[in-house]
């Protein structure tokens, strides 16, 4: 079938016309200063994959794209398609994804760079530093002496600003169900009340939600950095 019988009119039997006067025909007025409509027009997939591990999984980054176009070809023959490698200076640290996105100039990779840009602050201000990409937290712009439990805890409250986050999810996301140090819904009170304990005076920014778990809002004495590794916003 072509493209142009797709365009013509249905034909209707006549039996089912009905005459209308011109003026019983309400024409809607045009929208004063209405946005145009918008529709999806295709999608960008980013992929974070170094040649390394590419050749470490036996492949190769133009059979890769090969592959995914010929996919395209056998899915949607009319999709058009482009190809971009995305390249970056030797060396640089960060999960290869974020990598890509930020190199590619992906608006949201782009506003979140200049967003941890912003809130640098020197290492000895005071307050405190969640510094996801280093793993670690500064106090007043002393390390603190976080056990790796710890930070993921704290980690994963901050990474969820403004949400409040059950007991029984923190245990399942952060603990395996054949750890033995596993905690239960009630002794993960335990380890936030020794998460807290390290933060000193500044203990509030974990709050209690009574009878749900706890959660993290945005504080004027922390300080994030997710650094170039950081989890991209669609992480979870």
């Amino acid at each position: 079938m072509s493209n142009t019988l797709l365009l013509e009119r249905p034909v209707i039997a006549p039996t089912r016309l009905h005459a209308v006067p011109r003026t019983q025909i309400d024409t809607p007025a045009p929208a004063v200063d209405a946005p145009p409509a918008r529709s999806p027009r295709g999608f960008a997939l980013y992929v974070g994959i170094d040649e390394l591990k590419a050749a470490t999984n036996g492949v190769s980054l133009p059979l890769l794209v090969d592959a995914l176009r010929r996919t395209l070809a056998e899915l949607a023959p009319d999709a058009e398609t482009h190809a971009t490698v995305a390249l970056a200076p030797h060396g640089t640290g960060g999960r290869d994804l974020d990598v890509v996105r930020l190199a590619l100039h992906e608006p949201g990779a782009i506003a979140r760079s200049k967003a941890e840009a912003e809130e640098r602050q020197p290492e000895d201000g005071g307050g405190v530093v969640v510094d996801i990409s280093r793993k670690r937290v500064l106090i007043d712009g002393d390390s603190a002496a976080f056990t790796y439990k710890e930070f993921e805890l704290l980690q994963y409250l901050v990474l969820r600003e403004g949400s409040t986050i059950e007991r029984s999810e923190l245990v399942s996301a952060l603990w395996q169900t054949s750890d033995e140090e596993a905690p239960g819904e009630r002794t993960i009170d335990v380890h936030v009340r020794r998460l807290r304990a390290k933060l000193g005076r500044y203990e509030d920014i974990v709050r209690t939600v009574r009878g749900v778990g706890y959660r993290f809002d945005r504080h004027a004495d922390v300080v994030i950095r997710y650094g170039v590794g950081s989890p991209s916003p669609d992480r979870f």
